[in-house]
């Protein structure tokens, strides 16, 4: 339970000023959302270095700001291995996907796989965006709540409530323009304040920068880089499939996971749409990788300078590792640099998905299927109300997750099961010129989907060992990391719709001949 607030009225002060300044960017752009165009792509004349910083504030979120540092603080630096397959990963997604988004003119990317298959594989991919995004979100909106509650002393439950219904306001009257502006100043906001944070906290260390590299080096907390097991360590693939900080797998599930994140995932390709043209998209994106290193190295910095302050100061209490950074921001940071981090982490939690759920949803379901041949004005009402819906969703589950932990790994987990079979049909799309029946996608998506929940619950229940030894694998682990999951789903998608396509007609001409992605 939160304890009483130890803010004051300065740190107050901050925090209602960001939240004006919020609320005044999505009214202001209220008057300006005629259709449906302006309320999901801003008609494409955002400024490329906004929608950056906007990619960067949906990429980074609360969770950044909260569970990294405690990442460090209970762990080490190797998180760290994951940038690097996530910077390959943008490359990627800038020169294969965003050119074939910008030659069909989507407004969702669903849209394209509807050009390339049908509205099957729209439909079904749409839907696992839902599951997906609705899913990771409500854990990021969790880890702030989590904090401003531990900060505040609040209750949870109201916590999240005030999120939610701040999100609803400005989205749901400003549109995807009234989310841009607004990402652009949480952006400069949890740079800012996490630079200064890492400055005070420095500064309250005895020996500054020196005494961090001494004391947290010495507890293993500043290693970056974990080379495993030799090829010739007889447990070799047993720890190659149960430890996701090895550099190459790191590495490899940073590539896979990021560029099914970044490519498959309309909440952050929705922001890299608004902009006018490919190429403007494509620097966009991977001008986004600097921001990233920007971001990790304040907030991995953090988590080991707290962890060598409270190492020195072995008298004041500490929090589990989740609480970390805002047990320190409570306890021993001053006025208004309090507030300035408290307003942080407030502002990236308001950060939500709503607006690129209720683009997929009117976009791919509501218009093409449920209510066609209606005036733009209907349908940008629709699309207001679904904001409010998913809103109220969203809320219910922060609730809860709020009953689970250590919340960077349960994000990557939940976005594990679902995102492979994305991924895969994506890849088919995009990398193939075959026609692949629409129901064989479909089947595959929804196979994979299940298979790697199997996978998943086996894992954490430590129950995989006992299956894959009935089968003859001694060695076998009880659990496989969570990593594996994104590429497993990725290629059984592509493998098995391929194997599938042949059973199914192909709804489109009945043939299956090679088509342009």
């Amino acid at each position: 339970m939160p304890g009483a607030s130890s803010l004051t009225w300065p740190d107050y002060a901050v925090v209602v000023a960001a939240l004006a300044v919020l609320l005044g960017i999505g009214v202001a752009f209220t008057r300006q959302q005629h259709d449906t165009v302006d309320f999901f792509l801003a008609r494409r004349r955002v400024p490329w270095w906004a929608a950056c910083l906007s990619f960067l504030a949906t990429e980074i979120s609360a969770v950044t700001i909260i569970s990294v540092p405690a990442t460090a603080y209970r762990e080490n630096l190797e998180y760290f291995q994951f940038f690097v397959g996530s910077s390959l990963a943008k490359v990627a997604v800038a020169f294969l996907f965003i050119p074939a988004f910008y030659r069909h003119d989507v407004t969702t990317i669903y849209e394209f796989l509807e050009h390339r298959f049908g509205r099957a594989t729209q439909v079904a991919s749409s839907v696992f965006f839902f599951v997906t995004r609705l899913a990771g979100s409500g854990v990021r909106l969790t880890v702030p709540a989590v904090a401003v509650a531990l900060l505040m002393g609040w209750p949870l439950v109201p916590t999240i409530a005030v999120f939610v219904v701040v999100s609803i306001v400005y989205i749901a009257t400003g549109g995807v323009k009234a989310v841009i502006w607004t990402n652009v100043f949480q952006a400069l906001m949890f740079l800012g304040a996490g630079a200064v944070t890492l400055g005070f906290a420095l500064s309250r260390i005895d020996g500054g920068w020196s005494a961090v590299v001494d004391m947290a080096g010495a507890a293993g907390r500043l290693n970056l880089v974990n080379w495993g097991p030799a090829l010739d360590d007889p447990h070799f693939l047993r720890r190659v499939l149960t430890e996701p900080n090895i550099v190459w797998v790191a590495v490899l599930n940073g590539v896979i996971g990021s560029m099914a994140a970044f490519g498959t995932d309309h909440d952050l390709m929705q922001r890299l749409l608004t902009v006018e043209t490919r190429r403007q998209s494509q620097r966009t994106l991977m001008l986004t990788a600097l921001g990233t290193f920007v971001t990790l190295v304040i907030y991995l910095g953090l988590g080991v300078t707290i962890y060598t302050f409270y190492a020195q100061q072995s008298g004041l209490p500490v929090s589990r590792p989740d609480e970390i950074l805002p047990h320190f921001v409570r306890e021993v940071m001053p006025p208004v640099l309090r507030g300035l981090m408290l307003a942080a982490i407030v502002l990236a939690s308001i950060d939500s998905p709503l607006g690129s759920l209720a683009a997929s949803f009117v976009t791919d379901i509501y218009r093409p299927l449920l209510v066609r041949g209606r005036p733009e004005r209907h349908y940008l009402y629709v699309s207001r109300v679904s904001v409010v819906v998913f809103g109220v969703i969203l809320g219910l589950l922060a609730y809860g997750f709020s009953f689970f932990d250590q919340f960077l790994w349960l994000v990557f987990k939940i976005a594990g099961v679902p995102f492979g079979s994305l991924l895969g049909v994506f890849l088919l799309g995009l990398m193939t010129r075959r026609r692949i029946a629409d129901v064989a996608n479909v089947v595959a998506m929804i196979t994979m989907a299940a298979f790697n929940f199997g996978l998943l619950v086996l894992s954490e229940k430590k129950l995989l060992g006992v299956v894959l030894r009935t089968v003859g694998w001694a060695d076998a682990p009880d659990s496989i990391a969570w990593s594996w999951l994104v590429i497993v789903g990725t290629a059984g998608t592509m493998l098995l719709a391929l194997a599938l396509s042949p059973l199914f007609a192909v709804r489109r001409g009945g043939s299956s001949r090679a088509t342009p992605a």
